[in-house]
């Protein structure tokens, strides 16, 4: 019997749907383009229960409400051969089949199974770590990556998947260890890249995270839209901390909203992005109105809570009429999401939803009164720490404006002791202290906003 990369049995009608086989799994794990072979692939062998389901996976992951359509036929093909197909190969169909249908819990069992019996099916690992993401459950994908940790040591991609899985669970030491062994093992490993990022970011190490992106971003090639304009992303966070951000706009255009305008993780990159410049004081000129071009198609579109929330605030900002749409269309799709994920709709997406529209068009009283309660559950929502903390900078932003002085102090102190270089943080605690009557502590901040100046 024909086998893979990592040795294991495939059932297909040839070479060269074991090559595409190994080259989608590479490209999948390494965030590269070539992961698309997987399509003509399965539609040469409809005898590969493996390839079809793997097409199936990569039409999902385009995280669209066509995406489920686009799979079906690849499913229908995988089942035809699934007579043939190996236990594993009929396992990864059941949890392609499975996230097609939108039963992420039934999905992410069937991966638990395949990482405990097969670790080396570490393409299933995968997804399955990414569904255990878009839950905000750090544990399940902490414990994904344990279960084929051992059998993949040499494998540079388990180690980014465990310096993420270990950084979302707050366990940095560990993350940094683990995206240090991975970039060791290869220096193009753009998801220990980003990994190692939201490491910098959480212990507020700017500085270091500026030098390490501009070193290993000469690896950023033959990347998906998503990994390049993403890692840009993260060099656009530090750049805001050093106080860089007119600089920004000359690579979003480029890099971040230039790539694959129609792709959802590169919209949410620019919504988010241009969110915080603004927040930051930046003028982004007409680049909310062309987003929010893109944006118009997403008023019905509701694969994830984190996703939409996003969309929303971008068609906002971007004035179109699309957001009342929006809004409505999340109301009604919190009443009949599936079961599992139903009351995060309801409890939080709408909440959020219903805050971030407000604050977008100026109604930050509204925007206090919504978000408020629903912070503490956000992780909810999906994301990563670094992406939601726009959340919580939106509802810091309209504290002040509704001058509610007091507990804006309080967060912004909080973050300037987590990320002393972030230099953004010291003006807005000195206009606050300003505010407050405070001038001993706002020359304070003053001075301490010079000096981190210095240090960049």
């Amino acid at each position: 019997m024909l086998t893979d990369w990592r040795g294991l049995p495939v059932t297909a009608s040839g070479n060269a749907t074991v090559e595409a086989i190994d080259t989608f799994v590479e490209g999948l794990l390494g965030y590269e383009n070539r992961a698309a072979v997987i399509v003509a692939a399965a539609d040469a062998d409809g005898e590969s229960t493996l390839a079809n389901a793997y097409a199936a996976m990569f039409s999902m992951f385009l995280e669209s409400r066509e995406a489920p359509g686009m799979a079906a036929g690849y499913i229908a093909r995988a089942e035809a051969a699934a007579k043939h197909a190996t236990v594993r190969e009929r396992l990864v169909l059941d949890a392609a089949r499975a996230w097609a249908e939108g039963d992420i819990p039934r999905a992410i069992a069937v991966g638990e199974e395949l990482a405990a019996s097969h670790p080396r099916e570490i393409a299933t690992a995968k997804t399955t770590q990414y569904h255990y993401f878009n839950l905000g459950d750090a544990a399940g994908m902490l414990r994904i990556s344990e279960k084929i940790g051992a059998m993949n040591d040499d494998l540079p991609y388990a180690h980014g998947m465990a310096a993420f899985a270990y950084e979302q669970a707050h366990l940095l030491e560990d993350a940094e260890a683990a995206a240090r062994r991975a970039i060791k093992l290869k220096r193009k490993e753009p998801w220990a890249h980003h990994a190692l990022s939201h490491v910098f970011l959480a212990q507020g190490r700017t500085s270091e995270a500026r030098g390490f992106l501009e070193d290993v971003k000469e690896t950023w090639t033959d990347l998906n839209s998503f990994m390049f304009s993403h890692n840009w992303w993260h060099m656009a966070l530090v750049m805001i901390d050093q106080g860089d951000s007119e600089a920004i706009l000359g690579f979003y255009d480029r890099n971040i909203w230039g790539i694959w305008k129609e792709y959802s993780q590169d919209q949410v990159g620019a919504v988010s992005l241009l969110a915080r410049l603004e927040l930051v004081g930046m003028d982004v000129g007409d680049r909310w109105s062309d987003l929010g071009q893109y944006l118009k198609a997403r008023v019905d579109d509701h694969v994830q809570p984190f996703l939409s929330a996003q969309y929303l605030y971008g068609l906002a900002r971007a004035g179109l009429p699309e957001a009342d749409a929006m809004m409505t269309s999340v109301r009604a799709h919190a009443t009949t999401a599936p079961a599992f994920i139903q009351p995060v709709w309801t409890e939080v997406a709408v909440p959020l939803c219903e805050a971030l529209l407000a604050h977008a068009r100026g109604d930050v009283e509204t925007t206090v009164r919504r978000l408020g309660p629903v912070l503490p559950r956000l992780v909810e929502i999906g994301g990563s720490h670094a992406q939601r903390d726009l959340f919580e900078q939106i509802w810091l932003d309209a504290l002040i404006r509704t001058n509610r002085l007091g507990a804006a102090q309080r967060i912004l102190e909080q973050r300037r002791e987590a990320s002393p270089e972030a230099k953004p943080t010291y003006g807005k605690l000195a206009l606050i202290y300003d505010r407050l009557d405070l001038p001993t502590e706002a020359g304070r901040m003053m001075v301490r906003a010079r000096a981190a100046a210095l240090m960049h």
